[in-house]
This record gives C-alpha cells, structure tokens and sequence, in this order.
C-alpha cells in the first residue's frame, strides 16, 4: 500500500523539472514562502487555509512542530517563518522531501525547518517530544486511522495539540481520479463522525471542531482555470487539472467534505 501511494505523488523527473522552473522564474533566487503557495500549500484553501488551522490551534512562538505527511514543506515553512517553530516534516515520498529541502535553502529557513523520509505509522520519534502535530490533507491515503492518530498521540507532549485538516465522507462516492488517489483502492475516507470517534478513542480530547466545507465550494469556484505559474501540475503531472476537477466537482456536489479541527493530549 505504501509503495502504490509513494509512485502517486512523486516521480523524480517531475520534482527535478519543479525545482528548475522555480529556478528559471527566479534567477537570482529571491524566493519568498508567499511565492510558493501556488506549488507547496497542496490542499483546499491554500495557504489561507494554513493560517486559519494555526490561529485555530493556538501555534506559539518557539513551538516544536512535527509536520506528518509534509509533501514538499509548504506549511512547515510557513509555521518556522510566521511564528518561529522549529519544524520537522516527514513524508512518505522521499522525492517531496528533496524538494522540501532545497525550497527551505532557498527561502533561508536551513536550521528551522527539516525533512525527512519516513512513515506516518512508524514515526521514528521518542515519546512527549512535539508541542504539537500537524497535518493536512494526509489522512484520506491511511487506512489504519488508529494506527495514524495513536502515533501522533504517543510523539506529542502532555498538553500539545494536534491540528488537523483533512477530506472527510459526504454524501455520495467521490469522483476520480483525485489529487490524492487515482482510484479507491488508496483513497479511505472517512464520515466526520467517526473521524471523530477514532480521535476520541485513542486518547485525544477534540477542542476545535470545523466543517469549512461551505469555505472550501467558494474557493474552489473562484479559482482560475489553466497552469500557466507554479502550481500543483508540475507535481503531478498531465493528470492533475482531471484530478483537480474530479475534487472540485466532489466538493460542490458534497460527496466530499472538508473539516479542520484540533484535538488535545490530556495531562494526566
């Protein structure tokens, strides 16, 4: 299952050929993260939406973040540059985490932000170590949800927070291909109930509950048509305006939801 999810999402041609077209767009390699969102805020609502789970989740100066499922760095950027953290992203595709770090030495983050290759199952962390653990847009490619939040529940300390921001079951299958799966054999979605429910049973306290599904229709309705900047397609390739098109007309037609929320590790 791993290996089927990894060859979805990278191709080492494709993240070379993103880098360098940052590159020609960019000769004196004056990047800014702002200018990435287009390519590295890879989820509905963009980077807008990347505030909003930071403000929701109350994301302090100093912070120790571990982003899980961190594709090529995009909000584990923005957390180091906005508020100070110390980031570390893993993601199952170890192409995205190449890419990842080249991008964080261009922006001027090197020792703020780190990748690495590893699985969201067997996070290679001691136990209470993050403040908090972050993720977007990840959770639809996991099928053993307990497994998932179990570990992100044993890395967070006492107290720190997990903000989540995740495609949930509407009503209705989805369309595909999608951005994250091209059909249903790696796609497990799941009703904001019992994504809920799973939460609460490995030991989370949920303090923040948000169905942005309505937020996200208005997004995906005012977004323009074609590729012409850096954006998502020079990750995934021909394929992505039909996947881009299959999770919009999903959304509107609310076979699929949006739903951000913060859950919390329990003192005692």
């Amino acid at each position: 299952m791993n290996q089927e999810v990894e060859r979805h999402y990278a191709m080492p041609s494709r993240v070379g050929a993103a880098l360098a077209r940052l590159d020609a767009m960019n000769p004196a390699g004056a990047l800014e993260i702002a200018n990435l969102a287009p390519l590295d805020q890879f989820h509905a609502g963009g980077l807008a939406v990347t505030r909003q789970l930071a403000t929701l989740a109350g994301i302090a100066v100093g912070q120790r973040v571990l982003d899980v499922g961190s594709g090529i760095g995009g909000p584990a950027r923005f957390l180091a540059g906005a508020y100070g953290c110390s980031v570390t992203g893993i993601d199952l595709a170890a192409d995205y985490c190449w890419l990842a770090e080249a991008l964080t030495a261009r922006v001027g983050l090197e020792g703020k932000v780190t990748f690495r290759s590893a699985d969201a199952l067997d996070l290679p962390f001691a136990d209470d170590t993050f403040d908090a653990v972050w993720t977007q847009h990840v959770a639809m490619n996991i099928a053993d949800r307990p497994r998932f939040y179990r570990e992100m529940h044993r890395v967070l300390r006492p107290g720190g927070v997990v903000p989540l921001y995740d495609a949930v079951a509407g009503n209705g299958a989805p369309l595909f291909p999608m951005p994250w799966a091209r059909d249903s054999s790696t796609s497990f979605l799941l009703s904001p109930v019992a994504f809920r429910t799973v939460l609460e049973r490995v030991g989370f306290t949920v303090i923040a509950w948000c169905d942005i599904t309505e937020d996200a229709k208005r997004w995906f309705a005012s977004r323009p048509r074609g590729a012409a900047g850096p954006g998502f397609h020079l990750l995934m390739g021909s394929e992505f305006p039909a996947m881009a098109a299959d999770f919009a007309r999903s959304v509107l037609e609310g076979r699929v939801g949006l739903l951000m929320a913060v859950a919390r590790k329990d003192l005692t």
